[in-house]
């Protein structure tokens, strides 16, 4: 299979199971803004509010794994890798706002509470949302997840953990609207502060996914491990020795590499060529097809 029938096939993937998300968040946001209405429910707005965001993320998810696939051109020499890291950082920062959001409307319901404020109790109705949001939620984020790392996709990967967020949100919602339901008045208050709980798990998700994002943008190189393994299968052809300026980046789902290496003065040009032909191929062999290599050729000292 040629590298740009690879990409196309891998963009298709992308395409296929962001598309199952977006259908399921769309019918489950439509779900639970009714259930919250006719349920007078809060925090299962809220937890509507989540669903949105889950299908926003979807829309970003189609619009830059299309432009991130494009090949090389004139202005872009190293390909458009990074619009998808740019999206996983987007997903990042919608996560980090809207589990700050569910903390503080949380927070606020806590404190309002406990100034003798009587908190409204959510209809039966709600429950059943919360519940089905759950079941739903964690059936799409298995699926998402695996398809995700098949397909070294940050962005779909990053989109899963949000779908994930979202069940936990409604773990959280099911708590409170449960425990406002059974235990009565006084005992609505744990809608807001399973609420609370649940935001700093969204959070944490949110800063996992936009450290490594910040990295790549920063131009962190790859792992310790990962650059001793390519100098090792650098140094495993004969008459190449003393890699040296050897330079790593990531670039979205793939990799760049540059690095100097020696070889024999005496040899001929198409000699050269054809051991540097072979580095590269076994660099991709590791790394994925994708890998960007360049190598400089030096004569031995």
């Amino acid at each position: 299979m040629s590298a740009e029938t690879a990409s196309l096939s891998r963009e298709k993937e992308i395409y296929k199971v962001t598309i199952v998300g977006s259908i399921v968040n769309f019918v489950l946001l439509a779900f639970k803004f009714v259930a919250g209405i006719l349920g007078h429910s809060a925090a299962m707005l809220a937890d509507a509010v989540h669903s949105l965001s889950d299908f926003v993320t979807d829309v970003i998810i189609l619009v830059f794994v299309r432009i991130s696939n494009k090949p090389q051109d004139k202005d872009h020499d190293y390909g458009h890798g990074k619009y998808e890291t740019l999206a996983t950082a987007i997903i990042g920062i919608l996560l980090l706002l809207v589990g700050f959001g569910i903390l503080w409307n949380g927070a606020f319901s806590i404190w309002a509470f406990m100034k003798g404020e009587q908190l409204e109790a959510p209809g039966m109705v709600a429950l059943i949302a919360a519940l089905i949001s759950i079941l739903l939620k964690e059936i799409l984020y298995q699926y998402t997840v695996i398809k995700g790392k098949n397909l070294n996709s940050q962005a779909v990967v990053a989109n899963a953990w949000h779908h994930r967020s979202d069940a936990f949100s409604s773990i959280g919602t099911a708590i409170g609207i449960g425990g406002a339901i059974l235990l009565g008045e006084h005992w609505r208050v744990l809608d807001p502060i399973a609420a609370v709980i649940v935001s700093f798990f969204i959070m944490k998700v949110a800063i996992q996914l936009l450290i490594p994002c910040v990295d790549e943008l920063l131009e962190k190189s790859l792992p310790d491990e990962v650059e001793k393994d390519i100098e090792q299968a650098l140094l495993s052809f004969p008459g190449v020795s003393e890699p040296h300026h050897l330079r790593t980046r990531r670039i979205g789902s793939y990799c760049a590499i540059e690095v100097h290496v020696r070889m024999d003065g005496g040899i001929t040009l198409e000699e050269a060529h054809t051991t540097a032909t072979a580095i590269e191929h076994k660099l991709k062999t590791m790394l994925g097809e994708g890998t960007l290599i360049n190598i400089h050729v030096e004569p031995k000292k």
